[in-house]
């Protein structure tokens, strides 16, 4: 399995052709693509039932971290046999994940981080998730994000709703809100808004929904757009492209609550061993967002 070596593993009778798996792909760690492609045949358990049924947008580094990477929406033509293909928004021809074969797979694509919209294939015109995307300006930084997704979890409660956290794997987090019943991309999107909306009122010196990035420096965020039918969120238990190998972690609350407003955002920075521990301590924090079946407030007028 060293150097340029190709290799083929099986993977639940799957064979995957795995190559270059010496090469590095986190510079400042020295971590490699086989320890890539380990981390997600590892946490494939975990991460796939969230991939399941989804056209993924890859962000693939074959060079490495430290050179520029790119989207690739299309599964490309040199894709396995058995890679499944689905029809994504904008009728793109995208990969979809449904077993740990494939995660390896895009492992050795290089395919670092793996973006999910909030539809499933089947029916791209229905979210079954809603999605806060929290992006602090600097100086603040991801304790600033808890503080805020108390708020956003405060709001949500009012109408009865439950949200789930997670780390971005990079400076902010996001708060899914499990649907899985009727609902448009569009009645998400402004209901995304007006909870935000209600936190610009409420804290107008710590957070904003304004796009204008000149406005941002020290508030957080509240990306609402992020619900719109175009759009993709970083996967759970995805990697991130940063100098090291950080991963967009599920929290619990207590976490978020723990870190609040206190500074110390690199308590809840967590690399693929720490994601791996927690998995088996805690399982999947994020599995409600499957089942869970939750109903928007009906929209004014």
């Amino acid at each position: 399995m060293a150097g340029d070596e190709a290799t083929v593993a099986e993977i639940d009778g799957v064979r995957v052709r795995l190559t270059n798996l010496d090469k590095v792909l986190y510079p400042s760690t020295g971590f490699s693509k086989a320890e890539v492609i380990d981390y997600y045949a590892r946490v494939a358990p975990y991460m796939v039932p969230h991939l399941r049924g989804r056209p993924l947008t890859f962000k693939r580094f074959p060079n490495g971290v430290d050179a520029p990477g790119f989207f690739e929406k299309n599964c490309p033509g040199h894709r396995p046999r058995w890679m499944k293909v689905m029809t994504g928004p904008g009728d793109v021809k995208s990969c979809c994940i449904d077993g740990p074969a494939g995660l390896v797979w895009a492992g050795n694509q290089a395919a670092l981080e793996i973006h999910v919209p909030m539809a499933l294939g089947s029916d791209l015109d229905t979210p079954t998730i809603l999605a806060f995307d929290l992006d602090p300006g600097e100086p603040a930084d991801i304790s600033d994000c808890c503080e805020v997704a108390l708020w956003v979890r405060e709001v949500l409660a009012t109408v009865g709703l439950d949200g789930f956290p997670k780390t971005s794997g990079s400076k902010g987090m996001q708060i899914y809100v499990p649907l899985n019943t009727a609902v448009t991309h569009e009645h998400a999107s402004s209901f995304a808004l007006a909870v935000g909306q209600v936190l610009t009122r409420q804290h107008p010196d710590r957070v904003l929904v304004d796009m204008t990035r000149a406005r941002r420096p020290g508030k957080v965020f509240v990306d609402w757009s992020q619900n719109n039918a175009h759009k993709t969120t970083i996967g759970a238990y995805s990697l991130r492209a940063r100098p090291r190998p950080t991963v967009s972690t599920p929290l619990s609350w207590d976490e978020v609550e723990a870190v609040a407003g206190d500074g110390d955002g690199d308590r809840l920075v967590f690399e693929t061993h720490d994601v791996l521990d927690r998995v088996e301590r805690h399982g999947d924090l994020f599995a409600d967002v499957l089942t869970r079946t939750q109903r928007l407030p009906t929209p004014a007028g």
